[in-house]
């Protein structure tokens, strides 16, 4: 090899020119690098891609030792691997040479830039076999070590998670054979080697499972598709142990070439779940307990009155404990008697059921006792009741089987009983007895509010119609009608009210009202209202300024969130001629027997107790009409707003028949019907009509 250090070299000896010429196009333009170093170490040749690797120009390497342009460590490790080449005359290959480059991320960063080169080091011998120097192939190998050394780093944490693990890796050839051992599980089931290759695993599979496993594992090996599934496998101690088992196979193209699979020892989950389970159905039952014994206070909640409470304690004493028959029994004043109470009331002329204290019953013991009385079978309940046990037919059935009494207590006292009968023997449980204690608590608070309730409200209804005009005047000129119609059955009744009276110089004066607020309140309200509109209408009876009147009145007397609304006019009977003032009302609507029907004669003011400038509007009653007063609970409920109830009473008014239109009496029945129809009524309709009959053209 030549010597000549001269860049580019000259043609080679011994070479012919295409040749020389090749040799030096692959030195110049290989992506390795090249170099020549003689036995003094200095560079004699060098190409473009081992300059690059050194990070120093090639001109400037040729004619130089390692220590005079490179770093000191980089130097010195050449120089070395020179020496021992030159020393010993044997080549060395591939040898990796790591050190850190220089670069300007390298510098910026403060993290050294680390490569990694494969050398080779072949000593180069003259005619007489003397060294002359060192030949040096290098190769750029960064990228592929690190790749190289991040898979051996997941390989290694691979395997330590593995033995950290509870599984048992396994591998098997294509068709499923055994082909590695697997140490763990033969740990685990005690078999030899040769017993786990020929198929062993197989045979310590539970033999309740081992059909099922091996079926399932044929057909993962037949579609190469993923092989899941849980079994039981007996160990060497002879127990079984519950393990999860997840085998993919390993393909290269869609070739498969191995399956490698992991069994899991679930054992102590499974039996921490079982045991989970068992927890979590004693919780679910007392939640459900819980749920319903606070679906129950929810529903009683809502009862009004005594009936209702009947009926929400049987339907939560049939969804709770399966109850056939519940019965509620409230005690009377003279604490002698239980008077039972049904969910539909007592029909008329039917006698309600009472049962004595004294009595051999279940209830009467309840409440005697104020304990709760429970019988589970037949024997049980005569053994605690003697020979009289349910007799006297008090709520006796033929096909009750075990009865539960229990007492309604309001500040220790007993106020009734509660009675739950099934038509089949029931133990009732100790957490089924702390449930119906509580029932029966939360209904004894519900009786309680229930009779107050239905005191109030039968007090307010008294109150209300008695402050109702007994009878409307008789008019010759003019039919009058009226309704009242309190809110359905178990809602608190209104502040609705309607008056009609002769004034001095025999004008007619209605008034149509609406006090806010329920119950006995709104009716006191209701009373004062009208009263002082009498008053001051006698006085001076035009509606401005009996409204303004009311407003100081109402200013004085009541609280500053109470307000009225209120519709009051002045009628000739003679002439039709009226004039009227609103206060926030409802529009009057007035019924035509050749026209349609249209609303109101004045814009409404604001209600009372909200005083302002008060106005008035005269309008006329025409032969063949009808005025139609009436309040809000005609147009509005709770699935209804204002403006659409007062486009539906237009519209229902003018479909009235000509019989209808014609009679007042009728006519207020219809409106009532048709706006009311299909809707819980759940406030007070009060609808007074002024009709002036058609004048005799004969």
């Amino acid at each position: 090899m030549s010597t000549d250090t001269s860049v580019p070299g000259p043609r080679v000896s011994g070479l012919a020119a295409s040749d020389s010429a090749l040799f030096s196009t692959l030195v110049r333009e290989a992506p390795m690098g090249f170099g020549f170093f003689d036995a003094e170490m200095r560079c004699r040749r060098v190409n473009d891609t081992l300059a690059g690797l050194l990070g120093v120009p090639a001109d400037d390497l040729v004619d130089t030792l390692p220590a005079d342009l490179l770093r000191d460590d980089l130097a010195a490790a050449l120089t070395a691997q020179i020496a021992e080449v030159v020393s010993t005359d044997r080549a060395v290959v591939d040898r990796d040479f790591r050190f850190a480059a220089a670069s300007a991320e390298a510098e910026e960063s403060g993290v050294p830039d680390v490569k990694c080169w494969a050398t080779s080091w072949f000593p180069s011998h003259g005619p007489d076999g003397k060294v002359l120097g060192v030949a040096l192939i290098a190769v750029d190998v960064t990228e592929r070590r690190l790749d190289e050394e991040q898979i051996r780093r997941k390989e290694e944490r691979y395997r330590s998670l593995v033995e950290a693990s509870s599984q048992v890796v396994w591998v098997t050839s294509p068709r499923g054979e055994a082909v590695d051992d697997a140490p763990e599980w033969r740990a685990i089931t005690g078999q030899t080697l040769e017993e786990y290759r020929e198929g062993g695993w197989l045979s310590v599979v539970h033999e309740e499972d081992r059909q099922r496993v091996e079926a399932s594992w044929l057909e993962a090996l037949d579609d190469n598709r993923t092989f899941q599934i849980a079994y039981r496998v007996r160990t060497k101690t002879g127990a079984f142990r519950q393990y999860e088992v997840r085998a993919v196979p390993i393909k290269r193209g869609e070739q498969v070439v191995e399956w490698v699979g992991a069994n899991t020892d679930v054992t102590g989950q499974r039996e921490a779940d079982e045991m989970r389970g068992r927890l979590t159905e004693q919780l679910s039952a007392a939640a459900l307990r819980t749920a319903r014994l606070q679906q129950a206070t929810s529903m009683l909640a809502e009862a009004l009155t005594v009936s209702q409470v009947v009926a929400v304690i049987t339907e939560v004493g049939r969804s709770a404990i399966g109850a056939d028959r519940s019965s509620v029994a409230l005690l009377d004043h003279d604490k002698f008697r239980l008077t039972l109470i049904s969910p539909d009331g007592v029909a008329e002329g039917e006698a309600p059921v009472v049962i004595p204290v004294s009595a051999a019953t279940s209830m009467s013991v309840a409440v005697r006792e104020s304990r709760p009385f429970l019988a589970s079978t037949p024997t049980s309940l005569r053994q605690q009741l003697g020979g009289e046990a349910e007799q006297e037919g008090y709520l006796a059935e033929p096909d009750e089987r075990a009865w539960v009494g229990l007492p309604l207590l309001m500040a220790g006292s007993a106020i009734g009983a509660l009675r739950f009968t099934f038509t089949r023997p029931r133990e009732i449980t100790e957490e089924e007895r702390v449930f119906l204690e509580a029932l029966a608590g939360q209904c004894a608070l519900a009786v309680g509010r229930a009779t107050l309730y239905e005191q109030e409200h039968k007090t307010a209804e008294t109150l209300q119609r008695s402050l109702l005009p007994d009878s409307l005047p008789q008019l010759a000129g003019m039919q009058l009608a009226a309704r009242y119609h309190p809110a359905t059955r178990h809602v608190q009744v209104g502040g609705d009210w309607y008056d009609a009276f002769r004034l001095a110089d025999d004008r007619l004066a209605v008034a149509v009202g609406d006090v806010m607020g329920k119950g006995v309140l709104a009716a006191s309200v209701m009373g004062r209202v009208r009263n002082a509109l009498r008053a001051l209408a006698l006085n001076d009876p035009r509606p401005a300024a009996v409204l303004a009147g009311l407003d100081r009145v109402f200013s004085a007397t009541e609280p500053e969130e109470q307000f009225v609304t209120l519709a009051y006019a002045v009628i000739n009977p003679e002439t039709g001629a009226a004039v009227v003032s609103n206060a926030g009302h409802p529009p009057a609507l007035v019924v035509r027997p050749d026209g349609p029907p249209s609303l109101g004669f004045a814009e409404p003011g604001t209600p009372l107790g909200w005083p302002s400038q008060r106005q008035q509007s005269s309008f006329s009653v025409e032969p063949g009409n009808t005025v139609v007063f009436y309040s809000d609970g005609l147009v509005e409920n709770r699935r209804r707003g204002v403006d659409a109830g007062l486009e539906e009473l237009v519209g229902v008014a003018g479909n009235a028949p000509p019989d209808v239109v014609r009679d007042p009496e009728i006519l207020v029945d219809y409106l009532v019907d048709q706006m009311l129809a299909g809707y819980d009524q759940d406030d007070d309709v009060t609808v007074l009509a002024l009709h002036v009959p058609p004048r005799n053209t004969a």
